[in-house]
């Protein structure tokens, strides 16, 4: 009963911050996709930041090596919880599109904010597929990072990851953009993907681990470079011991 009392608490709160900026947003459109988009943007992060602090989710960031600000990467992460976008829009605090499902803009009001902060896809259509690797290609040709979960949906297999779609591995070698893999340790503790009434308080880590260059990878190279990062993540959430695996003891 608290679980639940708590998660209606966290979504009322959610959806209050969602219509305070919402008129901000309406105003930031006004400046195109690209400026419009960058300032919606850091209006999501400002909503998560309010919003992980009222609920009482600790969100803690780290780094294998240094970070680059003023670089361009394509970011992927495993995909475990339905917190997995928030959490990400609270640490990568500058300008950045993740890629995400068409049916999401459909909802009112979220709907609005969501198309203009992300790039849409519609995995059930060749056209928009392709159209969304079109403007994904001009969003880094802008210089802003590009965010994919490349296993597509959730992780329901057991294991670390489940295998990575091409997507994204493409992009990097057209673009000659950087991979940076992102690991989401604790979302799934915090709210697993099994139920939206489940979410509860504590830390959330995230790792993003050392960038893997496209150098000396050719253009028809994107199977060897989905397999190098999805070794280099799975090995890395193994270390981390993480929860959704067999055999694996729980700790929220």
């Amino acid at each position: 009963m608290l679980r639940l009392l708590y998660t209606i608490y966290a979504a009322a709160v959610f959806l209050i911050i969602m219509l305070l900026i919402f008129p901000l947003c309406i105003l930031a459109a006004f400046l195109g996709r690209i400026k419009g988009g960058n300032v919606i943007y850091a209006l999501c992060t400002l909503w998560a930041d309010i919003w992980f602090t009222l609920i009482g989710i600790r969100v803690q960031k780290s780094f294998d090596a240094p970070f680059d600000r003023e670089k361009k990467y394509i970011l992927i992460a495993n995909h475990i919880s339905y917190l997995d976008i928030p959490v990400m829009v609270k640490v990568f605090r500058k300008p950045m599109r993740a890629l995400g499902k068409v049916e999401m803009g459909k909802v009112p009001v979220f709907g609005f904010i969501y198309k203009r902060a992300i790039v849409t896809v519609d995995r059930k259509s060749a056209a928009g597929r392709a159209k969304s690797i079109r403007i994904l290609r001009s969003v880094i040709n802008k210089g802003i990072s590009i965010f994919v979960f490349p296993e597509g949906t959730f992780n329901e297999t057991g294991r670390p990851l489940k295998d990575f779609y091409n997507g994204a591995f493409k992009l990097a070698l057209e673009t000659q953009t950087p991979v940076r893999p992102v690991l989401f340790l604790d979302t799934y503790d915090r709210m697993p993907y099994t139920s939206r009434f489940s979410l509860n308080p504590g830390k959330c880590r995230v790792v993003f681990l050392d960038e893997v260059p496209v150098d000396g990878f050719g253009m028809r190279d994107h199977e060897q470079l989905k397999q190098k990062v999805f070794a280099l993540m799975a090995q890395k959430l193994t270390e981390y011991n993480v929860t959704w695996t067999p055999g694996k003891a729980r700790n929220r």
